[in-house]
């Protein structure tokens, strides 16, 4: 890009200086980004690669440094600064090296990938010379404002920033209870999208199946971390009696986490381990061929801890759907908001192995009726839930 109007020139100060001056930058802030893996380090990335062409301006990811980063980040078309720390934090060496990139490069506009604990940068960035800061929430935010000590940090950022983005109306009720009467005003929805184009029912999941000898029985996928609030325990219990049924029927469980260990040896223990298959994790753009290979999606989360953990809203939910499969979704925070319960898929209670059961065994026993659910669920993720849809909205929001 020429500053001065002439290409061949190089830039004087006062031609950047007055480059930035007219120029929207915005920077986004955050701990999930890629190449770690999970919905909301998905969420963040898309973001960023579409916010240029909603009109958000040039792009700036200041984030956590990761396995594999160098690869991932030579490839991007927007600038990204590593941190050498594996988990940013709000401490006084993050707020001054932000503060330094705002100035640095000019941005104008912050997004601020998790809004607790990083909004509670949102002073020094304002200081710094930001005109706008819109925060992010996702589950966690939504749990912590239940606890005394965190509604007091939430109410300050909510205090802070221009925007408070909420996924859906479980989150933003939460939320909303933790705030303060000024801030419940800038509360706007925000919830991820899908890429279509990525995830669609014309991908060929044969090579999956190959793979992972899933043969040519049913394939119930489910795709988390495994983390005891995503319920694949009760997929594996289910297991038993799907088998009844359905004997070739195969549990591919894609991701990977603490609970690893715990649910191989429970699939031994139920003698079920031949028909669990654990593919570990793949980036996000490898996940289509997975939903391809599959007849049925189901991760049937289930709230812990008093409600304190609890699942936001499940993007999961809607790159399945996507993908044209019937969905099966625990009955968990905002998980529901991410199925018509009847008509994309159902809601069941992750607590209850049986009714898992009976649930995928319906889907199971009735290919036709599945598939038709899975187009309704395509058509409405078209309609309502495409990144496009979130990242114009997400330059439009203003404070």
């Amino acid at each position: 890009m020429a500053f001065g109007g002439d290409p061949h020139r190089p830039p004087h100060a006062n031609d950047i200086r007055e480059f930035f001056a007219m120029a929207q930058r915005t920077m986004l802030i955050t701990n999930d980004f890629p190449p770690r893996t999970g919905g909301t380090e998905t969420f963040g990335y898309e973001l960023a690669r579409r916010m240029p062409a909603a009109g958000a301006g040039d792009v700036l990811v200041y984030t956590s440094a990761s396995a594999g980063q160098r690869e991932f980040d030579r490839v991007q078309p927007f600038a990204i600064v590593r941190d050498p720390a594996r988990t940013l934090l709000p401490t006084p060496r993050v707020a001054r090296k932000s503060a330094d990139l705002v100035r640095e490069h000019g941005c104008d506009r912050v997004v601020i990938g998790s809004a607790a604990p990083l909004g509670l940068l949102a002073r020094g960035l304002r200081t710094a010379g930001v005109r706008e800061i819109v925060a992010l929430t996702h589950g966690h935010e939504a749990w912590w404002s239940q606890l005394p000590g965190v509604r007091r940090v939430l109410r300050r950022i909510g205090d802070d920033v221009d925007v408070l983005t909420y996924l859906g109306e479980y989150t933003r009720d939460l939320l909303q209870d933790a705030l303060g009467s000024t801030a419940r005003h800038r509360l706007v929805k925000l919830a991820p999208g899908v890429d279509t184009d990525l995830f669609h029912p014309e991908r060929d999941g044969s090579a999956v199946r190959e793979r992972y000898g899933l043969g040519q029985g049913p394939v119930i996928l489910s795709v988390c971390r495994l983390v005891p609030r995503k319920g694949v325990d009760a997929l594996i219990r289910a297991m038993s009696w799907v088998r009844v049924r359905h004997p070739r029927a195969r549990l591919l469980v894609v991701g990977e986490g603490p609970d690893e260990r715990r649910l191989r040896d429970l699939a031994a223990w139920m003698g079920v381990d031949a028909e669990v298959v654990f593919a570990g994790a793949h980036p996000n753009t490898e996940l289509p061929e997975f939903y391809a290979a599959a007849d049925l999606f189901a991760m049937p989360c289930r709230s812990r801890r008093a409600v304190l953990e609890a699942e936001g809203l499940g993007i999961v939910f809607l790159e399945a759907a996507a993908s044209g499969l019937a969905v099966l979704a625990g009955n968990s925070g905002g998980a529901p908001e991410a199925v018509r319960h009847g008509e994309t898929g159902y809601v069941v209670d992750g607590r209850d192995p049986g009714e898992v059961a009976r649930r995928v065994t319906r889907v199971l026993d009735a290919p036709e009726h599945a598939r038709a659910m899975g187009l309704r669920g395509r058509e409405w993720v078209l309609e309502d839930w495409t990144w496009e849809h979130a990242t114009r909205r997400l330059a439009g929001l203003r404070g």
